[in-house]
């Protein structure tokens, strides 16, 4: 099969959107809220890890589920699950349901993360001792990490953290990393020493039709190897943050006030 030359992205556009959306004052509705309650960094961490993974479906359900888990969490979630058994955790959230989502599934990945904090003293430590100079992107720590969330006596099948290797795009799992890895006005960070050069697009069917309206990739699958190519599109023109448009271009067609036909418009007049 012939390769497909893949444009090369509107710079000044993107940068302009940027400059636009990328502030606190866009970010609600938008799961990545419940980090800034949260000033210590173990517990943003945990708090990144249930609300990416709770964030699918429509937005107003995926806040109340954020929010119920939160509550029962206290304070200090990564406190919360030091102290906590197992078997408490699956009592606590045993009436949880989330779309697909029950409260098996949650405590299962909670289970993980005290297990991992216990072991290596924070999500982020673990995470890091994944992250090798020679990967070109965070996929092989990422499956790493998942794999240390999911050691236990729970199959895939009943866990919120699809495999990073295995094809799938991992949306979530990749949103997760966005929220702690890179800072800026939006992007609480946090997780220093993590190149977010090696980040991959969260990659959804809303960023999927943007990555296809801007020429990034031509794929209809919205699978790991377009989050990739889309990736790879920004890379060209932000090496060192190939994610930095994500949240910016995420707000086209969800506010009212932003546009992706309008937006295209002007892309392609400063391309002529």
């Amino acid at each position: 099969m012939m390769a497909v030359k893949q444009t090369t992205l509107n710079k000044k556009a993107l940068d302009g959107l940027y400059d636009k959306y990328n502030r606190r004052e866009f970010v609600h509705p938008d799961p990545l809220e419940f980090l800034y309650n949260y000033r210590n960094l173990r517990d943003r961490e945990v708090v990144g890890l249930i609300a990416s993974s709770l964030a699918y479906g429509r937005v107003k359900q995926i806040l109340r589920s954020i929010s119920f888990v939160l509550d029962r969490l206290g304070p200090s979630p990564a406190k919360f699950l030091a102290l906590s058994s197992r078997e408490e955790l699956l009592r606590i959230f045993e009436d949880f349901v989330h779309r697909f989502t029950t409260g098996q599934h949650l405590a299962a990945m909670l289970i993980g993360a005290s297990r991992v904090i216990s072991l290596y003293g924070s999500l982020h430590a673990c995470f890091a001792a994944g992250v090798r100079q020679a990967d070109e992107t965070v996929i092989p720590a990422l499956a790493d990490f998942v794999k240390e969330l999911l050691c236990g006596d729970y199959s895939r099948d009943k866990c919120l953290l699809p495999a990073p290797d295995r094809g799938s795009a991992c949306k979530r799992l990749h949103l997760f990393l966005r929220w702690m890895v890179r800072k800026d006005a939006v992007d609480p960070g946090g997780w220093d020493g993590i190149p977010p050069s090696k980040l991959i697009v969260p990659l959804d069917t809303h960023m999927h039709k943007i990555g296809l309206a801007l020429r990034a990739t031509r794929r209809k699958q919205a699978d790991i190897r377009t989050a990739l190519e889309i990736t790879a599109a920004f890379r060209k023109v932000a090496p060192d943050d190939p994610v930095r448009y994500d949240f910016a271009l995420t707000r086209l067609g969800i506010r009212d006030d932003a546009d992706l036909a309008a937006f295209l418009r002007e892309y392609r007049r400063q391309e002529d």
